[in-house]
């Protein structure tokens, strides 16, 4: 047993037992962060702009700070942009998180000092939680890779700017540096498929233990060992026994991961984004994320179907249902104040707060006031997967035809398999059947003659990929959205597919 694991062991019941102290009070934990953030950033810009000398309670602050997005702040980060100092945030921010918008262009987030433990700590405890549970930390004696984007950073107002993934890599404890892939040199690369080939050529005679990154891109990792070596991730990497994941829902990738694997090994999955890390899997036995309620951000819920109204309801984690599709909200020591990040969660645990993500609160389709979630597609296609468990799918997406040359409107399901099913028609029948199930609104409209039953359209191999990279959006931690309510992306995809 290594130095690493044998160390791991006590710093990971210590930070179990810290964590135990406020996963049973999240009132108290969250109330007093809400009172942090309001005085700390009181003399800011935006805290003189919004009266925060004024806010007492969770009432007055609902009452001062409207809820936001990107486009909204906006004004407040050109004002860093120009050289502005005390703005969102104590100071200037450490570094800015560069992510893709879709009206806003390249969108920047601000880290600041006080928030970079919420993202670096918060990995670390993620994995100390399993080493506690498990037992197993001798994955830290051996290699590890984390698959992500380029460390390298550029800047803009003197501040240090990159993808977030590529932020974080510089901030890695030292005692894992020497065992992390690959090198930086490879990882600094921007092209993914020369980088991709360069860090198979780094790590595939090395003894990988743990490997982390979006399901679709390890996914194309394992591919490309496999069509290297003939062999499964298992007979190459006999020591890999941990995989850490984030950023989409496992299940529609886990059949194929689990096959290239060829071994049962244990996951972590996590929840991070550019504008915090929310959640983390701390225990291998029961459902959900638990979500860290004590880590600079005091967080609000808005119930989904009242988002887009105009005083919506803005509850606090004591106030949230289990079961129910919440907007999630956070107010934060990076200067992020009823910042909307798009997500919704539903709380599956009270004791202490699991969640699951559900999906984007903006990518729906209600093309016929159907208002179809990612959780229902995935939740659908999952079900007619294990009706026919010969199926694999390597990705997939959901859009609305409105009006077909011929006959009723309907929703069209752009799938690449890796394995079709036998019966296509009859694995698209069962998607339609369990989505009339889960979407009352979706199972009137069939019933009514006003759509017809979806449409499956089989893409061929690497169709998504391919797309994704004349899009400049290919590996790294780009997302392939799960539906829309338009055909931009679904247009594209079939564009692509034809000029194969």
């Amino acid at each position: 047993m290594g130095i690493r694991s044998v160390l791991s062991k006590p710093l990971a019941r210590l930070v179990v037992q810290q964590q135990r102290e406020w996963m049973f009070r999240p009132g108290e934990a969250q109330q007093a962060w809400l009172q942090k953030l309001v005085g700390e950033a009181r003399h800011t810009v935006f805290g003189r702009d919004h009266r925060f000398k004024d806010i007492r309670t969770h009432h007055d602050f609902r009452q001062a700070v409207p809820i936001r997005d990107y486009e909204d702040l906006k004004p407040y980060i050109e004002q860093i942009l120009a050289g502005g100092s005390d703005v969102l945030w104590k100071g200037k921010p450490e570094y800015f998180a560069k992510t893709s918008g879709t009206t806003s262009g390249t969108k920047y987030i601000p880290i600041t000092r006080d928030s970079i433990p919420n993202h670096i700590n918060s990995a670390r405890n993620a994995i100390l939680n399993y080493i506690h549970e498990t037992g197993n930390g001798a994955f830290l004696d051996k290699k590890l890779i984390f698959l992500s984007g380029s460390p390298e950073l550029g800047e803009k107002a003197g501040i240090k700017t990159g993808r977030l993934s590529g932020i974080v890599n510089h901030h890695v404890p030292a005692y894992l540096r020497t065992n992390q892939m690959p090198s930086y040199q490879t990882n600094t690369i921007e092209d993914w498929e020369t980088k991709l080939e360069r860090i198979i050529d780094e790590t595939i005679h090395q003894p990988m233990s743990l490997i982390s990154g979006i399901p679709p891109w390890v996914q194309m990792y394992f591919d490309r060992i496999q069509e290297r070596t003939g062999k499964r991730i298992k007979d190459v990497f006999p020591d890999f026994s941990l995989f850490i994941y984030g950023g989409v829902n496992f299940e529609p990738y886990r059949a194929k991961l689990f096959e290239s694997i060829g071994k049962p090994i244990h996951s972590i999955e996590t929840y991070p984004a550019s504008e915090g890390f929310l959640a983390y899997q701390d225990t291998q036995t029961e459902e959900g994320l638990l979500m860290l309620l004590d880590s600079g951000i005091f967080f609000e819920f808005v119930p989904a179907e009242d988002y887009f109204s105009k005083n919506p309801r803005r509850l606090t984690i004591e106030q949230v249902e289990l079961n129910k599709n919440y907007a999630v909200i956070i107010n934060s020591n990076a200067g992020l104040w009823g910042y909307s990040i798009g997500d919704t969660v539903k709380f599956v645990s009270r004791n202490p707060y699991r969640l699951l993500v559900t999906g984007r609160i903006k990518h729906f389709i209600s093309a016929f006031g159907e208002h179809v979630i990612g959780e229902e597609v995935e939740k659908a296609l999952q079900y007619a997967m294990d009706r026919h468990p010969e199926t694999e799918v390597v990705e997939f997406t959901v859009a609305p035809m409105v009006a077909p040359a011929e006959g009723l409107p309907y929703h069209e399901w752009l799938v690449e398999f890796a394995t079709p099913p036998a019966s296509p028609e009859a694995f698209a029948q069962d998607i339609d059947n369990r989505l009339a199930e889960l979407n009352v609104y979706y199972d009137d409209l069939i019933r009514g003659s006003i759509l017809r039953p979806l449409k499956l359209t089989s893409l061929p191999r690497g169709a998504f990929q391919r797309y994704m990279k004349a899009q400049g959006k290919l590996g790294g931690q780009n997302k392939v959205p799960r539906l829309a309510n338009d055909r931009t992306l679904a247009d594209g995809l079939l564009e692509t597919a034809q000029t194969v």
